[in-house]
């Protein structure tokens, strides 16, 4: 075992020996290597922590969330609801819920207006999300007026800002009183936006939700694992198109290999005819030349994997956040939380280091079983 290791080392100094006398053509291919790996593993850190921020923040959302349909709309909860909903074996918890949305003309964005389940909210105040707060220049104890939809002008005191590691979920927020809520919306009383609910047992979710579209035939449950999946499809069709659009790349590495599983250069050729002439033997050939290809490809995997990592975790992924965030008018400001899926490392892994490795070896085998003195001439 000692003798294998001592030959593999070796062969790895021989291998780097070999490539330094090459440097300038190696650190090259390095470089577009490693800016390859780069720009791949930066979409899929970017899409992963994303996902990763999505389930978080959806962890401890209703597990049901009901809505009435009028006309293939979302409409008003009536009274009554709450009553048939409770008879309904299953249901251990519900809520009424009460938001909506509200385009201010003056930033051209649209605020998510809401009410707080616990309440906490006074008359005539409002608490409001740090994006807003940040872009309207508010803070606590500062006025700010509304026009609702019907042209009746609301003032409110902001009574708070939302905290700043919160931005994510509250950016757009503003959280009010319920009697200023139905207010401002013109909400009859008994009225909710939507339902939420909570399931006595999470493996009978789906049963729950059946039940519910069968004794309300115009409601529409809204499961947490449908929103999860929504939004996991959403983050894929966006890494999607960014592949799509480095598509070039991935196909100008396919060139790089293919050229050089293509042939070998002149003094390459004429290396390994020496190195047959004087007695080594193809496989120690072919084990040198894939030990320079692995160091070469694997230097170039971590340099571009720990560039990646810098510029999503560190300098907000500048390049791909406007396309993989989505677009709108107030931007959250967030700091995503690091998150390394096993699979998809590898899967990088392998379609970046293992193609470029074995390309070598190709050209390298045809020349080992070829006379070295034919080699040389060559």
């Amino acid at each position: 075992m000692t003798r294998w290791i001592a030959r593999q080392r070796y062969l790895i100094d021989y291998a780097l020996a070999s490539a330094a006398r090459r440097r300038t053509r190696n650190i090259g291919l390095l470089l577009v290597y490693a800016l390859l790996v780069f720009v791949l593993a930066s979409v899929m850190l970017f899409s992963l922590a994303l996902r990763h921020e999505a389930t978080a923040v959806l962890r401890h959302s209703p597990e049901v969330i009901l809505q009435r349909m009028v006309a293939g709309r979302h409409d008003l909860i009536p009274p009554g609801y709450a009553e048939r909903i409770g008879r309904i074996r299953g249901v251990q918890k519900q809520a009424g819920r009460l938001w909506g949305y509200y385009y201010d003309p003056v930033m051209k964005a649209n605020f998510t207006f809401m009410v707080p389940p616990d309440g906490g909210i006074e008359r005539r105040s409002i608490a409001v999300g740090p994006a807003l707060a940040r872009e309207r220049g508010l803070d606590e104890n500062t006025g700010i007026s509304f026009r609702a939809y019907s042209g009746k002008l609301f003032a409110f005191t902001v009574g708070a800002v939302l905290p700043q590691d919160s931005e994510l979920v509250s950016a757009d927020l503003v959280l009010m009183h319920e009697d200023d809520f139905r207010a401002f919306f013109e909400y009859p009383a008994g009225h909710w936006t939507d339902i939420a609910l909570s399931v006595a047992n999470p493996q009978e979710v789906r049963n729950v939700a059946a039940k519910l579209a069968a004794a309300l035939p115009d409601s529409r449950p809204i499961l947490r694992e449908e929103v999860l999946r929504t939004y996991a499809s959403i983050f894929d069709w966006r890494e999607g198109i960014v592949l799509t659009v480095l598509s070039g790349a991935l196909l100008a590495f396919a060139i790089l290999a293919w050229e050089k599983a293509s042939g070998l250069s002149a003094d390459e050729k004429r290396e390994i005819g020496i190195l047959k002439a004087i007695g080594w033997e193809t496989s120690d050939v072919l084990k040198m030349k894939a030990w320079e290809g692995t160091l070469l490809s694997l230097s170039a995997f971590l340099a571009g994997y720990v560039a990646a990592w810098l510029h999503v975790f560190h300098f907000d992924a500048g390049l791909f956040a406007p396309v993989l965030k989505g677009w709108a008018v107030l931007y959250p400001r967030f700091d995503l939380t690091p998150a390394v899926d096993g699979l998809t490392l590898a899967t990088l892994f392998f379609f970046t280091v293992f193609p470029y490795t074995a390309a070598v070896l190709v050209p390298v085998w045809r020349a080992a079983i070829t006379d070295p003195d034919a080699v040389m001439r060559a």
